[in-house]
């Protein structure tokens, strides 16, 4: 299936910054609010739905005998239906 990228935004932020972003993320999800993405002249507003796919994944990127990228992801995911695809277990953050 092709993908489609809707909205894409990259900048080097401070921790306590990318903390205010989640917790709005976290914050409309709470309330089942639609999510607005704004850069520049960029924007998309997209409706999860009230159980969407969460996937996490850590990753080092680079070549096995010297430094890599490290990286968290944190995606939600559904059909434009408005269904989430499952899971495979309950996710401990700490």
């Amino acid at each position: 299936m092709p993908e489609e990228v809707l909205f894409e935004s990259e900048s080097r932020q401070r921790r306590e910054d990318i903390a205010s972003y989640l917790r709005t993320v976290a914050d409309s999800l709470e309330n089942g609010d639609e999510l607005t993405l704004s850069a520049g002249d960029q924007s998309v507003t997209m409706d999860p739905p009230a159980q969407p796919t969460f996937e996490v994944k850590a990753e080092r990127e680079g070549p096995t005998d010297g430094p890599g990228e490290l990286s968290i992801e944190f995606e939600l995911e559904w059909d434009e239906n408005g269904n989430g695809d499952g899971g495979d277990g309950e996710l401990t953050i700490e």
